[in-house]
């Protein structure tokens, strides 16, 4: 959890909000690829794309 701080930290004193969407996407995919590993939603993940 102090990571997440220390990362809202940084943007916040820095002004680097624009790094934001990017590590959102980053943690969406690669939930998205840790969800897709041998699962039952994998065949609907793939389609996708």
């Amino acid at each position: 959890m102090s990571f997440l701080v220390e990362m809202w930290q940084f943007l916040r004193f820095r002004k680097k909000f624009w790094l934001l969407p990017i590590l959102v996407m980053m943690v969406l995919f690669g939930g998205l690829i840790v969800l897709s590993q041998g699962s039952a939603i994998a065949p609907f993940i793939y389609t996708l794309f």
